[in-house]
């Protein structure tokens, strides 16, 4: 496995894949891997003859009120799980690489609709900096495909959204949840639970699957699914910040007609902020 941090390296170890004749994927990240991220992995290896992994953990979608010095950081296990995966790339650029001249002379992308609410209204401008890195990455490596995984579904959908509007030749791949045995969606946050706030978090999923089976029942009082769900968590302990039964691919409110569907779910255990998602088709 190479490790390259400079885009020259990067740029040039891909023009000769490319005259090889050999396809890339690329999985981005910002580190502190687990199983999920490792999925994904997994998954592009499948895709493509080549996989470049970018490890950046980027200030632009960080808010005021959010620790980025305390973002954990754990870049040598991180390399030896990719490398025993036969990743081909692992990118880890700096800040400094990324944004040469500051984030206040940075050029963005913004999408407008489906970035809006949910994680896009309780995190202002988070969105802006996923999908002005993710761009950038695209640029850098240039690859055939992109994989994310669907727990942040949000997420997915601004960059499937954004490749489609700016016409980015690159198929962006949603890599299903990665769970603990408990139900609980793999996450790099659930690190700062303690094993009793692990165990309530698990309301979180219970929660959803209620929700997803009162769906499929044909209960379509989506105000009520939603209220009675927020109360559910209080009481297992969690404070809600949204839970919403929305149409899957534009994430606007689900209406009488939908039949596709995603629940889409954020609540605070403490001070950490979890989140979680199912689809329904019905």
């Amino acid at each position: 496995m190479q490790s390259i941090t400079e885009i020259k390296s990067l740029r040039s170890q891909i023009k000769a894949w490319r005259q090889a004749g050999l396809s890339v994927a690329l999985v981005p990240t910002m580190g502190n891997l687990h199983r999920g991220h490792f999925s994904l992995v997994e998954k592009a290896k499948t895709m493509a003859d080549k996989v470049v992994v970018s490890i950046f953990v980027n200030p632009m979608q960080f808010g005021a009120n959010e620790d980025l010095d305390n973002y954990p950081r754990t870049l040598n296990a991180d390399k030896q799980g990719l490398a025993e995966l036969d990743t081909d790339i692992v990118f880890t650029p700096s800040v400094d690489t990324i944004y040469p001249n500051g984030l206040g002379e940075q050029s963005f992308v913004d999408v407008p609709g489906v970035s809006m609410g949910y994680c896009g209204g309780t995190r202002p401008g988070h969105f802006k900096g996923v999908a002005t890195v993710v761009t950038k990455l695209f640029n850098l490596v240039q690859p055939d495909y992109a994989c994310f995984g669907e727990k942040d579904f949000q997420q997915l959908q601004v960059i499937k959204t954004m490749v489609r509007d700016l016409s980015i030749p690159v198929e962006v791949v949603g890599v299903p949840t990665m769970r603990e045995v408990s139900g609980l969606a793999m996450s790099s946050r659930n690190g700062y639970l303690s094993a009793d706030q692990k165990a309530t978090a698990t309301a979180l999923f219970t929660t959803l699957n209620a929700c997803a089976e009162q769906l499929k029942a044909g209960n379509t009082d989506y105000k009520a699914l939603q209220q009675s769900a927020k109360q559910s968590l209080e009481q297992a302990g969690l404070k809600p910040d949204y839970f919403e039964i929305a149409q899957r691919d534009t994430l606007k409110a689900a209406t009488l007609d939908d039949t596709q569907f995603v629940i889409l779910a954020a609540a605070y255990l403490g001070s950490v902020r979890l989140i979680d998602n199912l689809q329904v088709v019905i």
